[in-house]
């Protein structure tokens, strides 16, 4: 069989020199080698980040003019989004409209493989249509590959309607990085197996997401030291760590730390604030818009004492 020659095919499509053995080896041998493939990824990460905290400041940017974070993938791209995206309620008590993600062929393209729904590039206009991304959105289009056409279509459409648009792929040069105002290209190689990128390429791409998220979330307020300081006490485990979060930040026990939460619905910020600061629930929600959701600030304004 004639390999096509390597200009024709884009990085992630490419044969790994190291794995062309790879069915031949032990059980251990294949995990040494996929271990050891994946240990590249986060270095590869960090090149880009000149290009993350771009995107990262313009997120904060337009949430604080009352914008959203889109993202939009088709396959393991497109569920990575999603998985971000649907995580940031729970963890930052953010509304779900700030961040959103979409998959080409719609929800049940979650579960089952729906290939096909990626080869059209007027499906990802039609997702950003009904989306509603305007001028004051961040829409990420993310593919491995960085050249397939849903993703194409999103970026196309996200910059007519005047978002700012970014590419998040694992091809450096993408024909999707081509077309945006950032391209986050993560130069991971070729993969274990030929083309499945659901493997070094979805890492990387999952790591990106947790950057993009996280730092935003951090730099809006959202977190305190390294405490997760807005979120939502939705169940059991998370009313747990929020106690644990207000007796940390106070210094009470978790039998002194539990009135404040129960007061404020176990909402951990205006909690801490009343427990060192000495005021009430409404004056603690008061001085927090004050200090525009900044724990931090909040305290500092108050005279509190601040780690």
């Amino acid at each position: 069989m004639t390999e096509p020659t390597a200009p024709l095919l884009g990085v992630t499509e490419q044969r790994n020199p190291r794995t062309l053995d790879v069915d031949a080896l032990t059980t251990r041998e294949i995990l040494a080698l996929m271990n050891d493939e994946d240990a590249g990824v986060a270095a590869a990460v960090r090149q880009v980040l000149p290009a993350i905290e771009r995107v990262v400041e313009e997120i904060v940017t337009r949430w604080q003019r009352g914008g959203r974070l889109f993202y939009f993938g088709a396959g393991t791209s497109g569920r990575l989004g999603v998985l971000d995206a649907s995580e940031c309620p729970p963890t930052f008590s953010t509304p779900p409209e700030l961040v959103q993600g979409f998959i080409a062929g719609g929800d049940r393209a979650l579960r089952r493989s729906v290939e096909f729904a990626e080869d059209r590039p007027e499906s990802g206009a039609e997702d950003v249509s009904r989306a509603g991304a305007g001028e004051h959105d961040v829409v990420v289009g993310i593919a491995a590959s960085g050249a397939t056409p849903y993703a194409l279509g999103v970026v196309a459409e996200a910059r007519r309607r005047g978002a700012f648009t970014v590419a998040l792929a694992c091809n450096p040069g993408s024909l999707l990085g081509a077309d945006v105002d950032q391209a986050i290209e993560v130069a991971v190689g070729p993969e274990v197996v030929t083309g499945s990128t659901r493997l070094k390429a979805g890492t990387a791409q999952k790591l990106v997401l947790n950057m993009l998220t996280t730092a935003s979330m951090i730099r809006s307020g959202k977190v305190y030291g390294n405490l997760m300081v807005d979120l939502t006490a939705s169940n059991a485990k998370l009313r747990r760590r929020a106690l644990r979060i207000v007796a940390t930040v106070t210094g009470l026990s978790g039998a002194e730390a539990a009135p404040f939460l129960e007061v404020t619905g176990y909402r951990a910020k205006p909690a801490i604030l009343m427990a060192l600061a000495g005021c009430s629930a409404a004056e603690a929600d008061v001085r927090l818009a004050a200090a525009g959701g900044f724990l931090r600030a909040a305290l500092s304004t108050a005279g509190a004492a601040v780690d």
